[in-house]
């Protein structure tokens, strides 16, 4: 029975991003305390007509309070500048400090309701979930594996090994267009709006010559097409890119095409995971390639003390899995190393190894299921989950002297942790992932699963959204003047064809719209270069990563369609009630927008 917490205040959503400017030092410094019990208004000040929304300080601080029209409740909020350390690690919702301040960078979105209490299961990834890789030494190392196993076993040229890698250059949902070596960003409506072949821009002519004048829509999947959406792949497609370039400046010397090309990228890093080359130099120094986060361990108990079961599911084997958790969950010694031991299991029900995901989504997947000895890593046979009896009773098994409160196996599929959980409705685990496909749409499309992604790249996009809100708005005001001078200058033409004017207010009429034209262009001009300077103030090369242009991006798309949650870090979820109701934004069209913010 899942204990449930009453007389508890519901947390206040609102969007942080139609706040009139306030004066701040910065964004980082910046915090939103809440403190309404009774009610959650989203976007309800968008629209002024409605809220009315006022700055006034009490002591040092500064206070905005926002009234609503409708029901002339009066809700505060604090802002603060948090100059302590205590806001790199934030208490935990159940201590006696949490519950009272939440950073926008560390905030949970929704995009549909779910309602916590429901959920008697919460389940986590291990690799860029829990445990989060630094890019400048993993995506690195992953890197200079990659391209050893190019030049050492498929025969590429050595100068590869003079490369270097630029961890920053690459971002989450590109395409890889593998037959003409091109990488691609795309809106949510798939048309291409930011298009290089290797290193070098395409222009808007070679864009739509290629991707736009065809009569069937190109549908950029599988195979001819590669997706960029796990934070492991960026190393890839950036030495994808080096490829073309090299391969472009120096005919001959690699006589593989841009397909081909592609082709054993990836076979030399699926030689660097089977070889153990990357998770051999993790384990030997996993400070050194994982980030520390202390609230885990408290994450976990809480959700444990509210009556929730929690799993790992990871494809990593257990040797490894082990040596990372125990980094992650561990005590620490005074070189900031732990002991290799098992006391991390206490903070969980069922933990899968090996799982082969996304093909463990699928029930109908006849893989078996091992249990794991801990001690030694041997896999013993089991019936669903339960233990077989040996057949040679002189088989000297592993003595079982661990806390019988975790099982750990490996294989399986989701049929089986669902009987070993005892769930009885998919709908009653909450899944936390990184990948896109890999954790999030199969376990939510297929299973019915509720899901939350974690988006570490999500934490500056929303400080830079922040900053620059008033740079946004300009770009909105340099949109609607241009549509009204051409609106302009189509009315005057329109009077010159079926007006009937003389010859005398016809060449007034030319010179209107000869004036018109030229501001028009310098208009057009000022709107596209500051618009490609904000989205270039967000990535050099990329952009925005939820949008491009005015239209959210396709990897933004994916989010919105399949994660039921989505926030910067797995444990943001301990800055929030156990039992909370998340909810979304209410839905708008471009209609109601223009009537509403009237």
């Amino acid at each position: 029975m899942m204990r449930i917490a009453k007389g508890r205040p519901f947390s206040l959503c609102v969007s942080l991003f139609s706040l009139p400017s306030v004066s701040s030092s910065s964004f980082s410094s910046t915090i939103l305390r809440f403190r309404s019990r009774a009610f959650c208004a989203p976007i309800a000040d968008q629209f002024r007509s409605r809220r009315k929304v006022y700055l006034t300080r009490e002591s040092s601080n500064n206070q905005l309070n926002t009234s609503n029209v409708m029901d002339s409740k009066t809700m505060p909020y604090e802002k603060t500048s948090s100059i302590d350390g205590d806001d790199k690690h934030p208490h935990v919702w159940s201590s006696p400090e949490g519950g009272q301040r939440i950073d926008i960078g560390k905030q949970i979105f929704c995009n549909r309701s779910l309602n916590m209490r429901s959920i008697v299961a919460v389940g986590f990834d291990m690799d860029y979930t829990l445990a989060q890789y630094k890019p400048d030494t993993f995506e690195s190392l992953a890197y200079v594996g990659t391209v050893k196993k190019l030049v050492n076993d498929l025969g590429y040229p050595t100068e590869l090994l003079e490369w270097s890698f630029d961890w920053t250059y690459m971002v989450r949902g590109l395409v890889l267009d593998k037959k003409r070596g091109n990488i691609l960003k795309m809106d949510r409506h798939k048309y291409v709006k930011v298009a290089y072949h290797g290193f070098r821009e395409l222009s808007k002519e070679d864009k739509v010559a290629t991707y736009g004048s065809t009569l069937i829509r190109d549908a950029f999947d599988e195979p001819e097409y590669a997706l960029i959406d796990t934070l492991f792949s960026l190393a890839e497609a950036y030495l994808f890119a080096q490829l073309v370039d090299f391969k472009d400046k120096n005919p001959g010397k690699i006589p593989a095409d841009y397909s081909r090309m592609y082709k054993d990228v990836r076979a030399a890093v699926d030689l660097c995971h089977r070889d153990g080359t990357l998770k051999k130099m993790v384990a030997k120094d996993p400070k050194r390639y994982i980030n520390e986060d202390a609230s885990i361990v408290p994450m976990l108990k809480m959700l444990r003390d509210s009556g929730r079961a929690t799993f790992l599911v990871t494809n990593s084997l257990w040797d490894y899995t082990n040596i990372v958790m125990n980094f992650l969950c561990g005590p620490r010694a005074v070189d900031g190393c732990s002991d290799l031991n098992f006391d991390w299991l206490q903070f969980f029900d069922v933990v899968i190894t090996g799982s082969a995901k996304p093909g463990f989504f699928h029930d109908e997947n006849r893989a078996n299921l091992f249990e794991v000895d801990p001690e030694s890593g041997m896999l013993l046979n089991t019936d669903n989950g339960t233990p077989m009896p040996q057949v040679d009773t002189t088989l000297r098994l592993p003595l079982k002297t661990l806390d019988k409160g975790c099982q750990i196996f490996q294989g399986g599929n989701v049929g089986h942790l669902h009987k070993l959980l005892s769930i009885e409705s998919s709908s009653q685990v909450l899944y936390v992932g990184d990948h896109i496909y890999g954790d999030i749409l199969r376990s939510k499309k297929i299973l019915g699963w509720r899901t939350m992604l974690v988006v570490p790249e999500l934490e500056k996009e929303v400080e830079l959204l922040w900053t620059f809100r008033e740079t946004r708005k300009h770009l909105q005001l340099l949109r609607n003047k241009r549509d009204h001078i051409e609106d302009t200058i189509h009315h005057l033409q329109w009077s010159m064809r079926f007006d009937g004017v003389n010859v005398e207010n016809k060449e007034e009429l030319l010179a209107e719209i000869d004036q018109l034209q030229s501001q028009q262009e310098r208009v057009r001009h000022s709107h596209q270069e500051a618009q490609r300077e904000c989205h270039r103030k967000f990535h050099k090369v990329w952009g925005q990563l939820m949008k491009t242009g005015y239209q959210n991006s396709r990897f933004a798309h994916q989010v919105e369609r399949f994660a039921c949650l989505y926030t910067s870090q797995v444990t943001n979820l301990s800055l929030y009630s156990p039992d909370k109701y998340y909810r979304p934004s209410e839905d708008f069209m471009p209609h109601e927008l223009d009537i509403l913010a009237s």
